[in-house]
């Protein structure tokens, strides 16, 4: 769903992390006080253009949502029946927005600059005791490590198919969470080595 950076020359990357991290916080609080579907989906024709203009390919877009397809199909199906066509296509165009949106940042972002600015951010929760240095490498590990688990799903249901089990949802939920806690040693193994102080 998010992706990770993918080096471009273009005025989308050169574009300072602060501002598409401030871009997309707007972007994602006004995108619900938008319910005509006529400005969503220019909406979302801007976004495209804004990955032609990254110099990233539409599949890459495509990519992005391709994993949620079930889930926004669910989402407009239970729309429509409780609420209206109209209202389910509002809802699902968001989504579709602000996933899009996200997965520019993070296409177009690299990890070091997004840490460092919100790092910067963060800095003002000083005076109450928060580390703006821990905070901000979570929030930073915690988007890069999304595209990661949806790539660990994909490959578990590859070898499900394989094995003619892959209707069983144990099936799925042990290798992953026992791969997801390989990662997450590996990870803290590799901070270690490079001397991160967690105080």
């Amino acid at each position: 769903m998010l992706g990770l950076y993918l080096h471009r020359e273009s005025p989308v990357h050169a574009l300072p992390a602060g501002w598409k991290l401030a871009g997309l916080a707007v972007a994602a609080t006004g995108v619900f006080f938008v319910a005509d579907l006529a400005l969503l989906g220019g909406a979302l024709v801007a976004c495209l253009g804004l990955f032609a203009l990254a110099r990233l390919p539409a599949r890459t877009a495509a990519d992005q949502l391709r994993p949620l397809l079930p889930i926004l199909l669910v989402l407009f199906a239970a729309q429509a029946v409780f609420a209206d066509w109209q209202t389910a296509a509002v809802v699902t165009a968001r989504v579709c927005l602000l996933v899009l949106l996200s997965a520019l940042v993070t296409l177009t972002t690299r990890a070091s600059d997004m840490i460092e600015t919100l790092e910067r951010v963060l800095g003002v929760l000083r005076p109450l005791g928060v580390n703006a240095g821990k905070l901000s490498l979570m929030l930073a590990l915690t988007i890069r490590l999304i595209p990661v688990l949806f790539d660990l799903v994909q490959e578990i249901r590859m070898a499900q198919r394989a094995r003619g089990v892959e209707r069983s949802a144990l099936a799925l939920l042990v290798p992953l969470l026992v791969k997801t806690l390989r990662m997450a040693d590996t990870l803290g193994d590799a901070l270690e080595a490079r001397g991160y102080d967690p105080r």
